[in-house]
């Protein structure tokens, strides 16, 4: 079980968590403000997404209730949610990347999640896409741990969230850089960033992990 000794950083309040990813909000900007024009059209992490689809999919985080019935459309349209969350940045992201920055920079200082979703959830979602973009390019995005761990937390206790805790039983993920550690068996350990990369699925966290568990999670899956 993940470890919430008091004063943890599981145990970061709301504004802290807030206060931390408007931090983060302003470092994203002013990392895409320096993106080249070929930069924006690279692959990200995210198979079969762009750069600045990736980005657009951030800037949406400015949508409310009122756009809830075009989503619930693309939802039927697309045949799910994730293809229908697609098809919502490919639109986005053919806004000028000015435009997309303003609206992401917009959000500097908003506290509230989009509906039904959590500050947890906005925390792991400018996090991970963060990095999603920053990766690739070789480009820096520090994560914040203490916010990072939170995020960890969440993705790890909620089962329905990327299914972390089903696809990686038999591991232990042990946090370097802060007090974090989460599930039982064959050691895993790193930064508590490249640990939130992998829990999310980005196995291109595994260049920075270390641990008796790392080689079988290099292993390609059984057929």
């Amino acid at each position: 079980m993940t470890r919430q000794e008091p004063g943890s950083p599981a145990a970061m309040d709301r504004a802290q968590a807030w206060t931390a990813i408007d931090a983060h909000r302003q470092d994203l900007v002013r990392l895409l403000e320096e993106l080249s024009a070929d930069e924006w059209r690279r692959p990200s992490l995210c198979a079969g997404w762009t750069v600045r689809q990736v980005a657009a999919h951030i800037a949406l985080q400015n949508t409310g209730w009122s756009d809830m019935p075009r989503a619930m459309v693309d939802t039927i349209r697309h045949g799910g949610m994730n293809a229908a969350i697609h098809a919502a940045a490919c639109r986005h992201a053919e806004l000028p990347v000015d435009v997309i920055v303003d609206e992401i920079r917009d959000r500097i200082g908003v506290w509230r999640p989009l509906p039904t979703l959590t500050h947890h959830a906005t925390a792991i979602d400018y996090l991970v896409h963060g990095q999603d973009i920053a990766l690739p390019l070789g480009r820096t995005l520090p994560m914040p741990p203490r916010l990072a761990a939170l995020a960890a937390d969440r993705v790890w206790s909620h089962g329905a969230m990327f299914h972390a805790r089903r696809r990686l039983a038999g591991y232990r993920f042990v946090a370097d850089d802060i007090e974090w550690a989460a599930g039982a068996g064959r050691e895993v350990r790193g930064s508590i960033g490249a640990l939130l990369l992998l829990l999310t699925g980005r196995p291109a966290a595994l260049d920075r992990l270390t641990g008796p568990g790392v080689p079988a999670l290099r292993a390609p899956a059984a057929p």
